[in-house]
Order: C-alpha cells, then sequence, then structure tokens
C-alpha cells in the first residue's frame, strides 16, 4: 500500500471507504496506487446507475475527453452537463478497475437532482503536502451538520451497496463529504428508494479541444501530464531525426515537432505535481513568447507571478490558482501576448481530437459552472498585411546585397541618436523624482487630527482606525538633498548577453554621460553605419565631460558584477547625496556601507513598480558611426 492511502481509507469488514474530492488530481493519484495494490475484487463508485452505459462509454474513449448530457427538466429545456476527466478519481476509479480484472458498480440510486451533493472543500492541493490522510482527518475533524440531501444521499447509496455480494472485497469511492453519512447509513438495513429506472435524452459527446480550457475541472496541460505519467514511466525522449537520402545529400531533419506536445514531455519526466507544474507551465510559454516575440522576461518577473497568481488563489480561498488566476497574473506582471502564450499552453491537450466516432461539440463555461470570470487578451504581434499605408510613402530601403550597410562602418569615432538621447534624459528626471518621491514617503507619518490638517488627510489610516471615531492627517517629511546619479538595471546579464560595454559623454551641459552595457549593435545592423543594441543596464549623471571610462577604472574592480560596477561609479561621480538604483532586486547590503562612507544615500526602486510600455521604449538604442550618418538616420530607425 503506498504511503497514506491505507491511513487515508476507512475499512468495514469486507469494505474498504475511500473518501475523494471530486475532480482532484491529488485524489486521483492516491486511490489510483492504492488499487493497484491492494487490487480488490469489486469497486464501487457513487455515480448513477442510470448514466453507467454512458459513463463506460466515456471511459472506453479515454484520454480523449468525453461530455455526457441529459436533460434535466424537460419543461424547462434545461441540460446537465459532466465532462469525463482523467484527473476525476472517480474515473480513475473505473479505468484502474479494467486494468486490475475488478467489477465496478454504480451505487447513486439517480435520486438526487445531479450527481455529487454540492460542498466547498479546502483546496486538494494540501494533499500534496500534508497527504490524504490527514486531510481527511481535518476534514472530518470539523464538525458540520448534515443536512437533509446527505443523509438520503447516503441512504440510497448505502442500499445498493448492502444489495453487493458480501463474500468480495469491495472497494467504495464516494465523495468525501458523504464519508461519514454513508456510515451511519449502513448500520441500518436500507430499502431500495424509489428511484428514476432511466433517464432519457442521455448523449455522450466529443468536447472540442478549443473549449478544454474552460469546462474542465482541471486545466488541460495538468491532465495531459498526469495521463502521460500515468502507468508511473516517464515517456521516452524524442527520437534522433531521420535521415533522408535527397539526390545524393543527407537531408536530416523532418516536420517540427508540436510545442505544446514537446513541452507535456518535458512536464512529464517528473511526477505531476501541481505547484511545481505551475512553473513548468511558465517556462513553456516563455519559451514560446521568447520566440514569437523576441523579447525576454527578467526573473523578477517571474517571482511577481508567482506572488500575483499566490494572491488570486487566495482571494479564491485556494493555495494554488487555476488557469484563469495564472494568465491574469502573466497579463498584468508581462503583457498580454504572453498572456495568450500562457492561456494557450496551458489549454494544450494533444490527445483531444475534433474527428472522432462520435459527434464533437463546443460547450462554454457558462454552460457548465455557475459565476465564471471572463479574461480580454489583446494579442499584438506585427502583421506586414495589416499595416495602413498611405499612397504613395516609399518602403524601407534595402541592401543592395548582403553586408553593403557593414561597409560603412570606418570605426573612428560613434554617436548616440539624439531622440533617443531625449528619451532618455526624460526618463531619467522621472526617475529621479519617483525616487525622491519614495524616500519622503518612508520618511511620512500619520497621526490623529488636532489642530491642523498638516499635508491632508490620510483616508486609508482613517478607515482602518474607523473604530476610533478619528480623522488622522498625513505629515510629509521633506527630503533635504538632490538625486546625482541613476542607474536603471534591466538585465543583470548573469550569462553575458550584453557584451558591448561603453562610457558617453554628453555633448552639452544638459545632456548626462552614461556608462552602460548592451548587445553588440555591430551585429543588427538597420542602415549605413547605423547599428541597433538592447540596454541591459546604464548609469546617467549630471554634470557632464566629467566621466572617465567606468569600464576599465581599477577603483571598481570590487564589483562582482556589470550592474554592481555602475553602482560604484554613480556613488563615485554624483555630486548630490541621493543615488537611484532601479533594479529587480536590491544591491548588496556592503554597498550601503559603501555608499554611507561616501556621503551618499541608495534609493532603492523595485523594476516592478515601472510601467514595462515605457520601459521597452527607451530600452532600445541605436549607434551611429558618425554625426554626419544623424541626418539620414530617420529614414531607417523606426
Amino acid at each position: 500500500m503506498s504511503p497514506g492511502a491505507d491511513s487515508a481509507s476507512v475499512r468495514r469488514g469486507h469494505i474498504r471507504y475511500f473518501p475523494v474530492v471530486p475532480g482532484s488530481m491529488e485524489f486521483a493519484e492516491h486511490l489510483r496506487r492504492g488499487l493497484l495494490e491492494e487490487k480488490p475484487q469489486a469497486v464501487a463508485v457513487e455515480l448513477p446507475v442510470t448514466l453507467e452505459t454512458a459513463f463506460q462509454r466515456a471511459v472506453d474513449r479515454l484520454p480523449e475527453l468525453s461530455v455526457i448530457i441529459y436533460e434535466e427538466d424537460k419543461k424547462k429545456d434545461r441540460a446537465v452537463y459532466l465532462p469525463v476527466e482523467v484527473t476525476d478519481p472517480f474515473v480513475e476509479a473505473l479505468r484502474t478497475a479494467r486494468e486490475i480484472g475488478a467489477r465496478t458498480a454504480f451505487l447513486d440510486p439517480d435520486i438526487a437532482v445531479r450527481p455529487h451533493v454540492a460542498e466547498i472543500y479546502p483546496d486538494p492541493y494540501a494533499v500534496a503536502r500534508l497527504g490524504p490522510a490527514r486531510y481527511i482527518d481535518s476534514y472530518r475533524g470539523c464538525r458540520r451538520t448534515q443536512v437533509g440531501d446527505w443523509t438520503v444521499h447516503a441512504q440510497g447509496l448505502a442500499s445498493r451497496l448492502q444489495a453487493l455480494d458480501p463474500s468480495t472485497s469491495v472497494w467504495v469511492v464516494v465523495s468525501l463529504n458523504l464519508l461519514d453519512p454513508l456510515l451511519d447509513a449502513m448500520e441500518q438495513s436500507q430499502v431500495q428508494p424509489l428511484r428514476k429506472v432511466r433517464r432519457r435524452g442521455i448523449q455522450v459527446l466529443n468536447l472540442h479541444p478549443e473549449c478544454l480550457s474552460e469546462v474542465l475541472t482541471d486545466f488541460p496541460f495538468l491532465q495531459a501530464v498526469y495521463e502521460s505519467r500515468r502507468n508511473g514511466e516517464a515517456p521516452p525522449p524524442p527520437a534522433a531525426p531521420p535521415i533522408r537520402q535527397v539526390r545524393g545529400f543527407s537531408v536530416i531533419g523532418g516536420p517540427p515537432e508540436n510545442p505544446s506536445l514537446a513541452a507535456i514531455r518535458r512536464a512529464a519526466r517528473n511526477p505531476p505535481e501541481r505547484q511545481r507544474l505551475h512553473f513548468q507551465l511558465f517556462a513553456e510559454a516563455e519559451r514560446q513568447y521568447e520566440k514569437n516575440t523576441g523579447e525576454r522576461i527578467s526573473h523578477w518577473q517571474r517571482r511577481l507571478w508567482s506572488r500575483y497568481s499566490r494572491n488570486l488563489a487566495l482571494i479564491q480561498r485556494q493555495l494554488v490558482g487555476g488557469l484563469f488566476d495564472l494568465t491574469a497574473a502573466a497579463r498584468s506582471v508581462v503583457d498580454d501576448n504572453f498572456a495568450w502564450e500562457m492561456w494557450e499552453m496551458g489549454g494544450s491537450y494533444p490527445q483531444q481530437k475534433i474527428k472522432t466516432d462520435l459527434a464533437t461539440v463546443r460547450v462554454s463555461g457558462d454552460q457548465l459552472w455557475l459565476n465564471t470570470r471572463r479574461i480580454h487578451i489583446r494579442r499584438r504581434l506585427p502583421r506586414k498585411k495589416m499595416r495602413r499605408r498611405p499612397i504613395g510613402l516609399k518602403g524601407r530601403k534595402k541592401e543592395r546585397f548582403p553586408g553593403e550597410w557593414q561597409m560603412h562602418w570606418k570605426g573612428s569615432s560613434i554617436c548616440s541618436y539624439p531622440p533617443e538621447d531625449l528619451m532618455i534624459e526624460n526618463y531619467g528626471l522621472f526617475l529621479k523624482k519617483k525616487g525622491k518621491g519614495i524616500l519622503s514617503e518612508e520618511h511620512s507619518h500619520s497621526e490623529p487630527f488636532t489642530t491642523s490638517l498638516l499635508d491632508g488627510i490620510d483616508l486609508r489610516e482613517t478607515m482602518r482606525n474607523w473604530h476610533e471615531k478619528k480623522i488622522y492627517v498625513r505629515s510629509l517629511q521633506r527630503v533635504s538633498g538632490e538625486v546625482g546619479a541613476v542607474v536603471l538595471i534591466f538585465d543583470e546579464d548573469r550569462d553575458n548577453r550584453y557584451p558591448y560595454c561603453l562610457t558617453w559623454l554628453g555633448e552639452h551641459q544638459n545632456e548626462s554621460d552614461m556608462a552602460f552595457y548592451a548587445t553588440n549593435p555591430y551585429e543588427n545592423t538597420v542602415g549605413p553605419g547605423i547599428g541597433r543594441a538592447e540596454y541591459g543596464g546604464l548609469l546617467l549623471t549630471l554634470p557632464s565631460q566629467r566621466m572617465m571610462d567606468v569600464w576599465t577604472d581599477i577603483d571598481y574592480s570590487f564589483a562582482e558584477t556589470k550592474p554592481e560596477r555602475l553602482l560604484m561609479a554613480a556613488l563615485d561621480y554624483s555630486l548630490d547625496r541621493l543615488v537611484v538604483y532601479v533594479a529587480s532586486r536590491q544591491p548588496r547590503s556592503i554597498f550601503r556601507t559603501i555608499a554611507g562612507r561616501l556621503g551618499r544615500k541608495i534609493i532603492y526602486v523595485p523594476l516592478g513598480r515601472l510601467s514595462p510600455v515605457a520601459l521597452k521604449k527607451i530600452r532600445v538604442m541605436h549607434v551611429l558611426d558618425n554625426h554626419d550618418t544623424r541626418a539620414v538616420a530617420k529614414d531607417y530607425i523606426r
């Protein structure tokens, strides 16, 4: 018996009760282990007897997913939809029973409106950490009032269970909220209640692949990984690409592998664990996002996404969120394009097909669930055919032959593109104001109103202490000193993606000296003597014409990384007391000490507080071969 499976079940004679949470992958996994190890002679499930044929038909089709539809009220023209999912414990019980040769029995006499009496359970993900036994004991330990529906439903199950052969070993898979009522009902002899002999209008239909994300309890990616790992073995690695002979040449390769199938194979290398699969889903969506947009996601965005999705789950009283929460967090932390990749990858289930032996139906989430949530994703990808092009406008100039524009690089002098310089300077001023504002907030305080309103009423503090019947006012402390340097770190460059390190001097008194590291502009030529690069990090300081080469200065050899070298230069060259440092994480504590000895103060601004749209605009830079190139740069820089 697997750890926790025996203690999670309850034995009464020849009957062993295994309570589960409907639709929970964690319970389905533990249930399968227990059945494979004990191999009972019969498995009884809490499913309606009138739907036995339909359920058996749907189980035969697995791993292709089905939905069972039957009429609930013919007069009101309403129907009940029951998705048959691979991670549902009741479906898993039927599948495993077939593997071990056990008989199956449907216990629900169909006297309730729908299968399983409604109940709100604690997040089943706790089973992965606590084990099923502690989860079940904690649930049963709470004093719960048994409503009439539970008792009537349990008596109907007991009547069917008592009719089974007492000489055979039976596993009973029942909802957790019906375990105790069923045990009480089994203490007395039950009479078979009046029930429906059969239902009308029962249909087994194939689910359309595009609607799986809306109708399944667990999102499709998770179920696909569970199905891949169901036999306890990781899928084999992809085979080597085939070698074909074409006119004497050996051509290696074939059609590209489906990205979702490859992602599921990678995720199935480890046992299915919900939180780990969420991180794996993020990694696979990130891979597709970088491929389709060319943009990279920083590690601070990964941390913020994890925290954001956790908070969304806590609002729903869950430990981990669903696909909707993961997608909403992805859109808020990154952008709509990444949210689209997250939703598409989370909804991938390669085993599902459109053309099958059954009719395919597209079901919306509104038809199955109450209080559904909606999210609008506006995917933005460059499409040449959708661009408006005025009549007579010439297209972008192109090279007459490969390498033509590279020939214009003389290397005697380089300069920047003035419109980008102006944009960087304006953003530097914005960061200075934001840094002082953060420092001012740290030194401000609230106090009850007495004789002066100070800097205004603090509504948040007033509402928090409303029980005191007092009005709180806010006192903003003025920050002495100005900001002398700004350091902005987009990427810490742990993989040496930004090898181009340079120090630029301002051309006039209103332009800052700048030190930066970026991608190599000579590898991406967009015009004659014009190279495109992407900042990894930069330093701005005024007044100009003072900075020596930061990257070769031996005074900064203490720095371990490029961001630390920029920060040390900022502390060294700043003429004012304050230095703003914008990055995904704070600098090492030793730099606080260094700043104190130099009479400086570091103001840390988390990168996540800034607008991603604004950061994308200023992160692109162009390097021009000489000042004469500025006259034609506007024709090539878009």
